[in-house]
């Protein structure tokens, strides 16, 4: 056959030569990013093949109608050569995609939005990808039934994560290993506040509607990404060594609230002096109404409290996170111990420190109490995603610090918390990795004890 007479691809044969990446000529230009990064809980969680660096988030909303317009702007590099990636978006309607510049094609099964760039993509490639979506976002219900995404409060609207309620308001990776820095820019009706993550960068009020713009420069999680939007009394303060503290409270809430606000420049020195420097630029606290949010959440710099849950101590755990889950993000939702284990030991360390009970008698009231529900699974293996919030990943994964910290004596347990901190700061880690810190920090101590019985092991230990 002559070069003249080669056959035509057929208009079939060529599209499913851009879904596979296989060229004429035989050749595997790419293949598609997977949809999930198969995660033991939410295998449907994130997505392969590429690695999101910033997320420019521009949001218009107006309470009265619940009607949100979006334009998310994702830049990303390709972790391999793709002819497609998937972004996770639950809900809304998309009204446009384009990756760098270009109208791409799209199509939405379930929580997957499936994204075909006019050019395939190269492996290492930095890539900027556009979507415009609007309608009414909605909650989302976690397999244990509480609700995160976005929910309508009295006056405005709160966006919650974890684990996956991001998607519910903007399209993205969203799974905890994949971490970016963010500008978020929200637009409301005059008279109402939007506060989010970071640093207030401006504000501008023009035809009735306010504009609030924040910058998040240090590496975030989407699951600690926030919008809260509603009326707050909003302050600017100083913490430790100059630290901006910008906390902001539903009127409503004001006079209650005061006193437990005011701990906050103490209890960021606390921390600091146990967990070591605080990683981020600003730190405070968004406190809403109680029914407009069921839990506390430690959304990065200022985490969210409904007024009836904020108290000492929960601040204390909300705020201890941003050393250990926002900071030190766990790979997978298996590692959630990681998260709640230590902040649940900040709270034991912190009723220890200021003349309550010490951390060893509160493991023995722990381990004592007839609660069977703390020896239901081991904190590094929740028996599903509907039970990682469960007590043995908060009680149980402290007592394996307070383990250590019986096995190693007080100065090398310090160092261990402080230089895991340290070390895998704005990263991500597995219990793997902690376990691995640990035994190469202690060398002369056998852990193996700890993590069979203690991280790893069924039912209640036997405790001398």
């Amino acid at each position: 056959m002559s070069r003249s007479a080669r056959l035509v691809p057929s208009a079939a044969a060529l599209l499913a030569l851009a879904l596979t990446g296989t060229a004429c000529d035989g050749g595997v230009h790419g293949t598609p990013g997977s949809s999930g990064v198969r995660d033991p809980y939410f295998p449907k969680a994130g997505n392969g093949g590429y690695d999101v660096t910033h997320y420019a988030l521009t949001l218009d909303y107006t309470p009265g109608t619940k009607h949100l317009t979006g334009k998310a702007v994702i830049t990303a590099r390709a972790t391999k050569d793709l002819t497609a990636f998937d972004l996770d978006l639950a809900g809304l309607d998309v009204d446009s995609v384009s990756v760098e510049g270009r109208r791409a094609r799209w199509n939405r099964t379930g929580q997957e939005l499936t994204v075909r760039p006019h050019d395939d993509l190269s492996d290492g490639e930095t890539f900027s990808t556009t979507v415009r979506y609007s309608g009414t976002p909605k909650a989302l219900t976690d397999p244990d039934g509480s609700e995160e995404g976005w929910l309508p409060t009295a006056d405005g609207a709160l966006g919650l994560g974890e684990p996956v309620g991001s998607m519910a308001w903007f399209p993205g990776n969203h799974h905890p290993s994949d971490k970016a820095t963010y500008d978020i820019t929200v637009t409301v009706p005059k008279g109402l506040q939007a506060v989010s993550n970071g640093e207030l960068t401006s504000q501008s009020t023009k035809d009735g509607r306010t504009t609030y713009s924040w910058h998040t420069a240090q590496p975030m999680a989407s699951y600690v990404a926030t919008v809260a939007i509603g009326h707050y009394d909003i302050t600017s303060t100083k913490g430790p060594h100059g630290l901006p503290v910008l906390t902001a409270v539903d009127p409503t809430q004001a006079k209650a609230s005061a006193k437990v606000l005011a701990k906050i420049p103490e209890i960021i020195d606390w921390e600091e002096t146990n967990f070591g420097p605080y990683p981020f630029s600003s730190t405070g606290a968004i406190v809403d109404r109680p029914g407009d949010v069921d839990y506390a959440l430690e959304t990065q710099n200022r985490p969210v409290f409904p007024a009836d849950q904020f108290d000492t101590s929960t601040l204390v755990h909300e705020l201890a996170h941003q050393w250990y889950g926002d900071s030190v993000t766990p790979k997978s939702w298996r590692d959630m111990w990681l998260n709640e284990g230590f902040a649940t030991y900040a709270e034991w360390l912190y009723k220890e420190d200021h003349g309550g009970k010490s951390a060893q008698q509160t493991f023995d009231e722990v381990y004592e109490d007839d609660d069977e529900a703390v020896w239901a699974f081991p904190p590094a293996k929740p028996s599903s995603a509907a039970h990682i919030s469960d007590s043995p990943v908060y009680e149980r994964g402290a007592m394996v610090l307070q383990k250590i910290r019986q096995k190693v004596g007080d100065d090398t347990f310090y160092d261990i918390i402080q230089g895991w901190a340290a070390a895998r700061r704005h990263g991500n880690a597995s219990t793997a990795d902690f376990t691995a810190y640990v035994e190469k920090k202690v060398p002369h101590k056998d852990f193996s004890g700890i993590w069979k019985d203690w991280l790893y092991g069924d039912g209640r230990p036997a405790h001398p």
